[in-house]
């Protein structure tokens, strides 16, 4: 009986699972183990301690798993690859194969046929894989110069919103309701936190805004369809991109990521400015799940060695 571990670093959480050819033999998740979050010391230890654990549930030896895939957030930094490497190597037997999380989200939605995958969570990108395998991308430049529709895109635009609002003498709960969830009495306690170096998580603010806007505020709203027309943007980028290369008509998407599973205001944004500008490029309901696809493309790994 062959065995497969799957597994999936995501931005803030961590998820494993072993199988066999037919089913999933036990499942565990920890924190990141992402190096730019946290120190190599802590994302080994983490790591260790949800392989030990995935395998107790699973009553399997680790050195039986004879394919393991690994969706690495960062796998074009050497340090992070070389870490996966040997960290998951020392402890899994069987062949290793590391390829980028955006990579296994698209094969949890296509099984390696050709779509587009969006993902907005706490970042965002989006990547199109034609029909021959080539890649395109929009997006995914980080924090500082993009991630765009992301949940800290969504929190840093509020503030700004806030302040923008305040300058004008526009109503919104938007600063209220922040300075309340970061514990601050003051507009200047709000643009000192806004402003200190490291910054605070942005992210942390989306349910704050979401609530604003179910609660009517014109602002909140407007922050979180803008993030939706903002990742609109980028997938009509890459759909076009994939059509000048000869790619079909028709084309599929998928999505991922905390807020457009989550956040129904950015997700149908998003979906009625695709409608207007790429008409061609159809929205699949449900989110992807991209252990699903690191799991299949062990699995399929596994075909080519027997």
């Amino acid at each position: 009986m062959a065995l497969f571990l799957a597994i999936d670093t995501g931005g803030t959480k961590t998820r494993c699972l072993l199988a066999d050819e037919n089913k999933i033999l036990g499942r565990s998740s920890t924190g990141s183990v992402k190096l730019m979050r946290v120190s190599e010391a802590e994302a080994s230890s983490r790591l260790q301690a949800m392989l030990a654990e995935v395998s107790q549930l699973a009553n399997v030896n680790l050195g039986e798993v004879s394919q393991t895939c690994v969706g690495l957030a960062g796998l074009s930094i050497d340090a992070v690859r070389e870490w996966a490497e040997r960290e998951i190597g020392a402890l899994v037997g069987g062949d290793l194969h590391l390829v980028g999380d955006e990579e296994i989200a698209l094969d949890g939605a296509f099984r390696g046929g050709p779509g587009i995958l969006i993902i907005a969570g706490t970042g965002s990108n989006i990547m199109g894989r034609a029909a021959d395998g080539a890649m395109y991308q929009a997006g995914g430049w980080g924090p500082a110069l993009g991630d765009e529709g992301s949940g800290f895109w969504i929190g840093q635009e509020a503030l700004r919103a806030g302040f923008w609002a305040k300058d004008r003498g526009i109503t919104t709960t938007l600063l209220a309701d922040i300075g309340e969830f970061w514990g601050l009495k003051s507009l200047g306690e709000i643009v000192e936190m806004a402003n200190v170096r490291p910054g605070p998580d942005l992210p942390a603010l989306v349910p704050v805004i979401v609530r604003c806007a179910e609660a009517g505020d014109e602002l909140a709203i407007a922050v979180l369809e803008r993030a939706g027309v903002e990742l609109a943007e980028q997938v009509a980028l890459v759909a076009l991109k994939m059509k000048e290369s000869g790619g079909r008509r028709k084309i599929e998407a998928a999505y991922t990521g905390s807020i457009l599973e989550h956040i129904a205001l950015v997700r149908a944004a998003m979906i009625a400015a695709l409608k207007t500008s790429s008409p061609s490029v159809k929205v699949m309901e449900g989110v992807v799940d991209s252990l699903e696809g690191a799991l299949w493309r062990a699995r399929e790994a596994g075909k080519l060695v027997s």
